[in-house]
């Protein structure tokens, strides 16, 4: 897989990340604060992640 294709697929899953943590706060019954809060640490990772493969390859 290259950089290019790599980092693409980061992003989508960064994307779809945000959009269900979205559809969790606005959820009847809401998930837990534990639950958002950890899918908000591994976004945060994803976009990490992003960032640092985007900088080696450039």
């Amino acid at each position: 897989m290259s950089l290019n294709t790599h980092i693409t697929t980061l992003q989508q899953r960064h994307t779809a990340l945000d959009q269900e943590i979205t559809a969790a706060m606005v959820s009847k019954p809401a998930m837990s604060d534990a639950e958002i809060k950890e899918m908000k640490r591994r976004k945060l990772r994803l976009k990490e992640e992003i960032e640092r493969l985007q900088r080696s390859g450039h």
